[in-house]
């Protein structure tokens, strides 16, 4: 079990795993695991649980003589692809947090990964300037 927020534990397929994000896109899925698996992490994702649908209502009482509409079929959770992803590494000793800060990732160019090449605002990490001096 986790002691806080920052290092969460699931089993993602049957592994145990570190949870590096949850409900991330497509997109966001592959750049993590490309750099992850770049500094010898073994990643692991799976599909986010879709979220509950809402209780149904019960059908409206018919009239005498009126005859009751189907309701449409709902669709089937196999049906829609997943949207969101949960993205994990199985080194449990892994903390995302701690990896971006303690400056212990690395880009495939060579350069340390910065809070900003993490949340993918910047495409180049740029980690001559540190964190705490970007806003000046």
């Amino acid at each position: 079990m986790a002691i806080n927020k920052n290092h969460e534990f699931e089993d993602l397929d049957s592994i145990k795993c570190s949870i590096v994000e949850k409900n991330v896109s497509a997109d966001r899925v592959q750049f993590l695991k490309d750099l992850l698996t770049y500094n010898k992490y073994e990643v692991v994702v799976v599909a986010s649980p879709a979220p509950k649908a809402a209780p149904v209502a019960a059908p409206a009482p018919v009239a005498d003589g009126e005859q009751a509409s189907a309701p449409p079929p709902a669709p089937t959770p196999e049906a829609i692809a997943p949207s969101t992803f949960t993205v994990g590494v199985t080194d449990l000793r892994f903390n995302p947090t701690n990896a971006v800060f303690g400056r212990s990732l690395h880009t495939p160019d060579g350069h340390v990964v910065t809070l900003a090449y993490w949340n993918q605002e910047e495409t180049v990490s740029d980690d001559t300037i540190p964190y705490f001096e970007h806003g000046k």
